[in-house]
């Protein structure tokens, strides 16, 4: 299903029918899993030329088309790669659009891989690797260098949730001739379109929302027509395609994630609110509270919200932190999110350079599930309990 009409309807809907046409596959629902390396050519002209849809597994196949047109479905973009984790989809068009001698500017409050990426791999390559405030906004202009190439963007932060002034921030790099990617995983594009706010290229750990289970690896990228044939050529190139069986999970994840979103979202801004009404919490990041710094931001340009924020604790440190987190039954201590089940992580922001704080005490990131909210703040009332008495 597609077309205008199409792109009209409810999101709802727009996820249970984007990137397939039962047609297309003798009436069955859901796209084959399509298990493929070697592609067969009816003759030697055709070889040659490669004149047909398939020439080989690592360029596609019926199943990641059917996930990549459903991501384009939703992004706006002009093309999508299908990559085998989150990272790789920071990676890849990273890769793609910097060389020895370029400029990279990438916000302090960066997912910690993509910063480790970028300080050890760029960095010998020979890219200049430079970290700006999130709230820098269009003064980002003033860090514009004439080697500037990429200005990587991530909003709401990793783990303390600044909002950034994306449209601004674009507008700047733009005039100065450098390629905006974001990392949306947060949102995802049902509650933030990045190409529709001025960036070029959109990330997405869909290890998160679209696969939800906990259970599958992957990454999407996607391009707006300027910059998609330099992403599709890099990521052909590095040959860092996904199994069909990872696609298919995801793809049939998707078909769900607008509901389970709705859940999330709900559910997290619950326990949020209820949050910043305890003792022994000094404030709550989330950007969809109105007591957030960003919240004018979000408010702005995002259409929801999900189900990860973090918490600051009033005092303590690390001694504190492990009492609440071990006090805690319900959420399971654990990195990732956007799966069905809680979760919770001390964060530590000693990599950071400028998006420091201050902070009252330790930060605490929850990932809020589809339990019921009343067993979570139970849960969550434990760890809080357990925090005070460490701190006497």
């Amino acid at each position: 299903m597609a077309g205008q009409d199409f792109d009209s309807m409810g999101i709802h809907t727009r996820l249970a029918h984007a990137g397939n046409d039962p047609r297309n596959y003798f009436g069955f629902v859901n796209p084959p899993v399509v298990h493929a390396s070697t592609v067969l050519f009816p003759d030697a002209a055709t070889m040659a030329a490669r004149s047909q849809k398939y020439t080989y597994g690592t360029r596609g196949t019926p199943t990641s088309d059917a996930l990549a047109e459903a991501i384009d479905a939703l992004e706006g973009s002009a093309g999508t790669i299908i990559v085998p984790s989150g990272l790789a989809a920071v990676t890849i068009p990273l890769l793609a659009f910097l060389s020895a001698g370029d400029h990279v500017l990438i916000v302090d409050s960066v997912y910690f891989p993509t910063r480790n990426f970028a300080n050890t791999m760029l960095a010998r390559l020979g890219v200049e690797v430079e970290y700006y405030d999130p709230h820098v906004g269009a003064r980002i202009a003033a860090l514009m260098k004439p080697n500037t190439k990429v200005v990587f963007t991530e909003s709401p932060a990793s783990n303390t949730f600044e909002m950034q002034d994306i449209p601004a921030i674009a507008k700047a790099a733009h005039a100065g001739g450098a390629v905006v990617m974001m990392d949306n995983t947060w949102a995802t594009p049902l509650y933030f379109k990045p190409l529709d706010h001025g960036a070029d290229i959109s990330i997405h750990a869909a290890t998160k929302y679209p696969a939800g289970h906990s259970d599958v690896l992957l990454g999407t990228v996607s391009a707006n027509s300027e910059c998609w044939p330099k992403l599709q050529e890099g990521f052909i190139t590095l040959g860092c395609c996904s199994g069909p069986d990872d696609v298919y999970q995801v793809l049939r994840g998707l078909r769900t994630m607008g509901i389970r979103l709705e859940r999330h979202q709900e559910s997290a801004l619950d326990i949020a609110r209820w949050l910043e009404t305890q003792s022994g919490v000094a404030r709550v990041l989330h950007p969809a509270l109105e007591s957030h710094p960003g919240h004018a931001l979000w408010k702005r340009d995002f259409c929801g919200s999900s189900g990860i924020f973090s918490v600051v604790l009033a005092g303590g440190g690390v001694k504190q932190a492990h009492a609440f987190l071990d006090a805690l039954r319900i959420f399971g201590l654990g990195y990732s999110w956007g799966g069905y089940e809680s979760l919770a992580v001390h964060i530590s922001l000693a990599d950071r350079t400028i998006a420091k704080g201050p902070y009252e005490g330790p930060i605490i990131r929850l990932q809020i599930g589809l339990e019921n909210v009343e067993d979570l703040n139970a849960d969550i009332a434990r760890g809080l309990a357990a925090a005070a008495a460490a701190s006497t």
